[in-house]
């Protein structure tokens, strides 16, 4: 299982090397008072990212393909003058370093705004620090509902579909699909599997569920979870957990002998992800596709279109800034996941204007108008900073997820799990959003 450990490194030193490559920033004197980071020329932004660590495998992936979209951006004329100059650093998934990392950002960088900081523990040890110091805090790459609080937090603005929400999702998908079946949880020993499981309760009947397992980030061995899932007989199991704590379980679900079938959470199911990380424990001769076997009928869920959906103008986009930018880095959902969200993160900036301030980046999104490339709708006014409302079903065949049925929205509480059926809108035909 050590060499399973190893591959996280390899993708953190290419993006670390990413890193240096970029982070510089503009020489000029920006507003302090209004706008620290902003000069006429240049907007500097940054972020905290997994490039090492339990979470790096995947995850380090985010950060460079939205610095290549930048690029791009910045290629194409920047916006309304300015170019975007993003510095994000190495937290090792660790909210201690978190804390640092993000200080720096903020006090010696000079940072504008933080964007999609990653990471549910390590974005919880800086929030409030963000928040007290008036920084804009967009698009944590994290579905904790703990984001959504204006009051709180008004500074801080949801992205990703909420652990909740996702587990009523998914919990109605397995009571639809799997009816009467023994269900087990499991799930990372934080926010993230807490409010996954959360969501799961409100939908799935409690008798159904036969097994709670849970492991702490950073425990590298699930066996005993695993043992007690395969003792109370699970028919399913449906997990929150991270890319290389998915493939852990699967591995030790096959040293069982277990054949329940596998739900997993979006962060935690990247085909490509769990493929290599997959191959560097068990090397195979894979399926006619390339894919690991063990991957193949996963079920999950998506809240951006699926790459394999080459007709999709953003999936063109992406595809393109990867060719472009990124063409030794693989085309991973966390590769899209950091383009689109820095699509999103432009798109802000165009309609604040040039009369750029950290209050008016605020007042932009509290109007709403962000339909956003997702499935279904983003939500944003002056008492809502959530984000995607819904998501889509899908199972991995090959080394694609295969998007089913249609997109599902719900809230946090206890409302229905219902179809969503308005047509997403495209992206302009440069990739870059109009002011």
């Amino acid at each position: 299982m050590n060499r399973l450990l190893r591959i996280p490194g390899l993708a953190a030193l290419a993006a670390l090397l990413l890193v240096v490559a970029g982070c510089s920033s503009p020489a000029e004197v920006s507003n302090e008072d209004s706008a620290p980071g902003v000069t006429d020329t240049a907007i500097t932004i940054g972020s905290h990212q997994p490039l090492t660590g339990p979470a790096s495998a995947g995850f380090s992936h985010f950060a460079p393909a939205a610095r290549a979209y930048f690029d791009y951006v910045n290629a194409n004329g920047g916006i309304h003058g300015r170019k975007i100059y993003f510095n994000y650093r190495d937290d090792a998934y660790s909210p201690d370093n978190a804390t640092q990392v993000v200080r720096r950002l903020v006090e010696q960088d000079k940072i504008f705004a933080l964007f999609s900081g990653l990471g549910t523990a390590t974005h919880r040890a800086v929030v409030d620090y963000l928040n007290a110091e008036n920084v804009p805090d967009l698009f944590p790459a994290s579905g904790c509902p703990c984001w959504n609080n204006p009051k709180k937090l008004p500074y801080t603005f949801a992205l990703q579909t909420d652990y909740t929400r996702e587990g009523k999702i998914l919990g109605d998908h397995v009571n639809k699909t799997f009816p009467g079946k023994k269900v087990a949880y499991f799930y990372q020993d934080d926010d993230l599997g807490r409010s996954g499981v959360a969501g799961l309760d409100k939908v799935i009947p409690r008798s159904s569920v036969v097994a709670r397992e849970s492991y702490r980030p950073g425990f590298n061995d699930v066996s005993e979870q695993m043992q007690a899932i395969a003792r109370a007989r699970a028919d399913v199991i449906v997990s929150f957990s991270v890319p290389s704590h998915t493939v852990l379980l699967r591995l030790a679900q096959q040293k069982s002998g277990n054949t329940a079938k596998l739900v997993v959470n979006y962060s935690g199911s990247d085909p490509t992800t769990l493929s290599d990380l997959l191959e560097s424990a068990a090397p195979h001769n894979g399926t006619s596709s390339g894919a690991n076997p063990l991957i193949q009928g996963i079920i999950t869920d998506n809240y951006l279109p699926p790459l394999t959906d080459t007709s999709n103008k953003w999936i063109q986009l992406v595809s393109m800034i990867h060719s472009r930018y990124l063409p030794a880095q693989p085309l991973s959902r966390y590769t899209e996941l950091g383009v689109l969200t820095a699509y999103l993160f432009v798109q802000v900036l165009q309609q604040t204007g040039r009369d750029l301030t950290r209050q008016s980046l605020v007042d932009t999104l509290e109007k709403g108008d962000f339909p956003g490339p997702g499935v279904t709708p983003l939500r944003y006014n002056r008492t809502s900073h959530a984000g995607y409302t819904g998501t889509q079903i899908g199972v991995i065949k090959g080394n694609a997820i295969v998007l089913q049925g249609k997109p599902m929205t719900t809230d946090g509480a206890d409302g229905p799990v219902q179809p969503h059926t308005a047509t997403s809108p495209q992206p302009p035909a440069n990739g870059i959003p109009r002011p």
